[in-house]
């Protein structure tokens, strides 16, 4: 069994290629023994870890094995009593993709972490998966971790084949004016902003495949496994989330009619602010609220997790206004708190940096407020442009 998997580590890392790379390979404490990387599907779990491996071993070096939980072969052999076999054979790094698929997997992980002293599990799993809060065998031993989809910086690293570091917000507060100067020496962001906002998220662009046909799979795969299955419930539950997801991103971006959802959907409105939720954990759309308020109660504005889905879930229809927050709330809303703001602002960070976004910034301006335009290339005071926020991460 282990010279079948040691042969496919090898294959995966020899044919890798050169992967973009994640800026959260930096922020790990890589001297933990038991490490989570949660993310939605789709954003590229897997490839980063054959990256770590392919960054730190040679695809030949046996202290380092990469297993999929696809595989049938766990079907009648333990985790356990495999990472075992592979410990005693000199192991020291095990990456195991998709735990999800294994029953019991946070006590399987716990008994693994206490047999094995030595080795180091590195795990992916999706971002409904509760890794501690409801896992208490992992409390103090797991150390889990979000990947998110591409950046607009690491997009445009990619494709523009530039070395831009991630800004924090305050230095895009107080000084935007020299970094769009400093990156708009080496590349033009607005060259290749609009085909991020479109398809640049997920990293399967890359692949030679239809990318909206590919995207309409994940979608259908985030509803049907990532909730549906690891949720436990039942298939008769499937038509219902998939019709209102697309209720929710073909109507308003306020607080949902949660009345008139449950109407359209045929069920109860405890169980629409359930579904929601269970499409808020899948990264398919992204509940805020008013400074203060939280789930269970209704969010205040309700947007797709990212600019991608809506262009695929409604192709040639995406509303400028409501992309333009899209983009805005899904760059900042992994690093900072992000709420809804009031009259003179359409939100706010931690608690006091106020944001407006609107295609024409008015000449004036309220004094407390920073303005946000789509198209500018280079702002100026207190109006940053839109392209900016994507260099966040």
């Amino acid at each position: 069994m282990l010279e079948t998997l040691f042969r496919t580590h090898q294959y995966l890392l020899e044919h890798l290629g050169e992967p973009v790379h994640r800026s959260l390979m930096d922020e790990i404490n890589w001297r933990d023994r038991l490490i989570g990387i949660k993310g939605s599907r789709g954003v590229g779990k897997t490839t980063f870890l054959l990256q770590y491996a392919k960054e730190n071993f040679s695809p030949k070096d046996r202290r380092c094995l990469y297993v999929n939980m696809n595989n049938f072969l766990f079907q009648t052999y333990s985790l356990v009593r495999f990472a075992g076999e592979f410990y005693k054979a000199g192991g020291q790094v095990l990456l195991i993709d998709q735990i999800f698929k294994v029953s019991s997997w946070s006590h399987v992980l716990h008994e693994c972490y206490e047999k094995f002293p030595m080795l180091k599990i590195i795990f992916t799993g999706s971002t409904v998966m509760r890794l501690k809060d409801e896992n208490p065998e992992l409390n103090g031993i797991c150390h889990s971790y979000s990947l998110r989809g591409f950046s607009f910086r690491e997009y445009l690293n990619m494709m523009a084949g530039t070395d831009i570091r991630p800004y924090t917000l305050r230095e895009l507060e107080n000084r935007h004016e020299r970094i769009a100067k400093e990156v708009c020496e080496k590349c033009n962001p607005l060259e290749h902003f609009q085909a991020y906002l479109h398809h640049g998220y997920y990293p399967f662009f890359l692949e030679k495949k239809n990318f909206s046909e590919n995207l309409l799979k994940t979608m259908n795969m985030m509803v049907e496994v990532d909730i549906l299955l690891i949720n436990q419930m039942e298939q008769k539950n499937l038509n219902r989330i998939k019709k209102l997801l697309y209720l929710l991103a073909t109507g308003s971006t306020g607080a949902p009619n949660v009345s008139q959802l449950a109407a359209e959907v045929q069920t109860s409105r405890t169980t629409i602010m359930n579904y929601i939720k269970f499409l808020s954990d899948a990264r398919l759309v992204n509940m805020i609220y008013k400074k203060g308020e939280g789930y269970p109660k209704k969010p205040a504005r309700l947007l797709m997790h990212n600019t991608n889905l809506m262009h695929g879930l409604t192709p040639g229809k995406v509303n400028v206004a409501d992309m333009m927050e899209t983009f805005f709330q899904n760059a900042v809303s992994g690093k900072y708190k992000l709420n809804v703001g009031d009259r003179s602002c359409n939100f706010i960070l931690d608690g006091k940096s106020r944001f407006r976004i609107q295609e024409d910034v008015p000449k004036r301006k309220a004094t407390d407020v920073i303005y946000i335009s789509k198209d500018k290339l280079q702002g100026e005071g207190q109006e940053i442009p839109l392209w900016m926020f994507g260099l966040l991460y």
